[in-house]
């Protein structure tokens, strides 16, 4: 295969650079890869530069894979110089057969406090392979990337799988002390992911109502006469909705729940039409209605919350916790209902909504906190509405977690000067190698900290803590905000960018809605898996 420059008069034709680019097209809008042994594309190609080689999908394979190691090496250097942790996110995808494929992706602040993310790894797993094996494949591709001590974080789908694996991978870093807080802030669940997991309880709930209604639109809207005469009666009994009756697409919730909100405006009309139409027989009952009423509520929620986790214009970790305080006061409430399939429904979105809010609630309160408009203060609003009397207890117990996470930031910064004296602190109450404990000026760290305390001065923290809240308003991006405040407050910025990194939801605002997993097409899925991890993270690279 000719790589060499052909000149022709004033034309000349670099054929390497030239497959290159073909390459490139390929990569970066996902073509098959045997496009180039299409006819229509060679004569195409044939008649817009007769000096081009043509090649074959092999010749046009390998150049990927070659492009695919010059890109990641571009990615490794990027990710070494980085001023602060990574987070990882962790997404199985399902391909043609039993093939499923693991995607792990990068998040991080870079050094222009903007956030940030790289696909990493896409490469099969075996559905019939343990959870050791699995997190042993998630810490090989770590090392491989020699990233191991940089993670901060890795977020997962709730499951009880993931927990396994998500524990190995935390011994393994624990051993090695690279975690802050003692990996406290490691397990990190989705949240678009547990309210997907609660919408579908709801959804099974309501099963038997929405078939009815699924029923009754298609009726509706089986012939003219019906429609018309459903219109009429919709005049009659006073209902103002002028939305037109769909039914809804079962894989993508969010238009099941608006198929159930527009057909119960029109609840009336579907109850008088069954008095003037025998053959309609799946009406909703009273009963039905009045039950769709209050779960239609959950659902105007849920979706409400999933639009600020993917469409909001700064998906920083700040953002999450009030929505899921509010989701978690709901939950309440309707544990409340006296309507018993009314409360033993919220009962079981609680099981789920529990378990994630055990492992997540911590990092959801400190970003908040590193929020300027919020700082303790929304802890100290929503707290006693879902402790109680036990709230003033609980947020100590975060803000104890704030300064340990603080003062571990604060060791080896070549920011800090005072705050180097708080170390002793932290290798106190998080236990120390034996090299550590060997260190002989531990006693002077502890010295020269108490000596700054007689002496007044205060940490980044208590000056931020200190100081009035940040205006609120609606287009706020906190980055930026730490970015210009980071010559104020060195160490507390650094703690920032690893925590408002965190991807707290990893799910893809196109694919929020939807139910099941992501899919890899039929053309990627036919090919070897080596090529199919090079094509989507040079694709995902390359697009930057």
């Amino acid at each position: 295969m000719k790589d060499d420059t052909v000149n022709i008069g004033n034309n000349n034709l670099d054929q390497r650079r030239s497959r290159y680019d073909l390459a490139r097209m390929i990569i970066l809008h996902g073509y098959p890869l045997t496009m180039v042994e299409h006819v229509g594309f060679r004569v195409f190609v044939k008649n817009l530069q007769p000096l081009f080689e043509l090649v074959t999908s092999s010749r046009i394979e390998a150049d990927c894979m070659e492009i695919y190691a010059k890109e990641k090496q571009k990615v490794y250097e990027m990710l070494d110089k980085l001023p602060g942790k990574i987070s990882l996110s962790a997404d199985v995808w399902a391909a043609s057969g039993d093939s499923k494929y693991l995607c792990l992706t990068a998040h991080y602040v870079d050094e222009d406090w903007q956030l940030k993310k790289k696909t990493l790894n896409f490469i099969p797993i075996d559905p019939s392979q343990t959870e050791d094996m699995d997190s042993e494949v998630i810490m090989s591709c770590l090392m491989d990337w020699d990233i191991d001590r940089k993670l901060f974080s890795l977020t997962f789908d709730s499951g009880n799988s993931s927990d396994n694996i998500l524990g190995r991978i935390k011994d393994r870093l624990s051993q090695n002390r690279f975690l802050y807080l003692n990996g406290q802030l490691f397990d990190v669940r989705c949240a678009t992911h547990v309210v997907s997991l609660m919408v579908q309880d709801a959804l099974e709930a309501l099963c038997e109502v929405t078939l009815k209604i699924r029923e009754s639109i298609r009726y509706v809207r089986s012939s003219l006469s019906i429609q018309a005469k459903f219109n009429e009666l919709a005049l009659q009994v006073g209902v103002e909705s002028q939305k037109c009756l769909c039914v809804d697409n079962p894989s993508h919730w969010k238009s099941t729940y608006s198929m159930l909100k527009d057909a119960l405006e029109y609840k009336e009309a579907f109850s008088r039409l069954q008095v003037y139409e025998q053959d309609y027989k799946m009406c909703p009952s009273d009963l039905d209605w009045e039950r769709l009423s209050v779960v239609i509520g959950c659902f105007k929620l849920f979706v409400e919350v999933t639009n600020v986790f993917t469409k909001s214009k700064y998906l920083t970790a700040n953002i999450y916790f009030p929505e899921i305080c509010d989701i978690h006061l709901q939950l309440i409430e309707w544990c409340k209902n006296p309507d018993e399939y009314v409360s033993s429904l919220a009962a079981k979105m609680r099981i789920k909504f529990d378990e994630y809010w055990d492992k997540c609630n911590l990092g959801l309160a400190v970003a908040a906190m590193l929020d300027p408009r919020f700082k303790m203060k929304l802890m100290e609003y929503y707290y006693p509405q879902l402790y109680g009397s036990s709230a003033t207890e609980l947020i100590d117990d975060v803000f104890v977690c704030i300064k340990t996470l603080y003062n571990e930031h604060s060791i080896g910064s070549p920011l800090s000067s005072i705050d180097q004296g708080l170390a002793w602190q932290v290798s106190g109450s998080s236990g120390s190698s034996g090299k550590e404990s060997r260190d002989r000026l531990m006693g002077f760290d502890k010295f020269l900290n108490e000596t700054s305390q007689g002496q007044g001065s205060k940490s980044d923290l208590d000056k931020y803590l200190e100081e009035p809240l940040f205006p609120r308003n609606v287009d706020f991006n906190v980055l930026n905000w730490w970015k210009v405040h980071t010559p104020r407050y060195p160490i507390l910025s650094m703690m920032a960018r690893n925590i408002l990194g965190i991807p707290m939801s990893k799910v893809e605002s196109e694919s929020a809605f939807n139910i099941g997993r992501r899919v890899l097409d039929n053309d990627r899925s036919s090919l070897h898996p080596p090529l199919v991890q090079a094509l989507i993270c040079s694709q995902d690279w390359m697009r930057e």
